[in-house]
């Protein structure tokens, strides 16, 4: 590894053209990989993955898979998830309203049971 400090320019077109230099030299069994790169740059793969983006990007291209589309597919599972959760924040609201009104029904109740249980000792009391 090559530990001099490149101007970040300088440093994205090595990449650039080790990427280019792999391709070329595909038929030898040479794949386009993060470490074939940063071996061919003379960096580390993490410099790659942290400073340069578009390189990552440039070989993921290059090994056929692209992010595009599993970035695509996870906005799409994120809306879901976030209606879901929309959805599932407006039931429990209703649940807290519907338990609120239960809760105030049970004090009436309790409120004309004792009521009820004190009249019925003095009917007995009066036999």
């Amino acid at each position: 590894m090559n530990s001099a400090r490149k101007p970040h320019a300088v440093r994205d077109k090595e990449l650039r053209l080790a990427i280019k230099k792999i391709e070329r030299t595909k038929g030898d069994g040479k794949l386009v990989t993060f470490a074939a790169v940063a071996n061919e740059a003379g960096v580390s793969t993490s410099l790659i993955h942290n400073c340069f983006p578009q390189v990552a990007k440039a070989i993921r291209k290059a090994q056929g898979r692209t992010s595009e589309k599993h970035l695509d597919d996870q906005r799409v599972k994120l809306l879901a998830a976030e209606a879901k959760v929309r959805q599932l924040q407006a039931d429990a609201r209703k649940l807290y309203r519907r338990v609120a009104q239960l809760a105030s029904i049970n004090e009436v109740l309790l409120a004309e049971l004792r009521t009820l249980k004190s009249g019925m000792g003095r009917v007995m009391r009066m036999k």
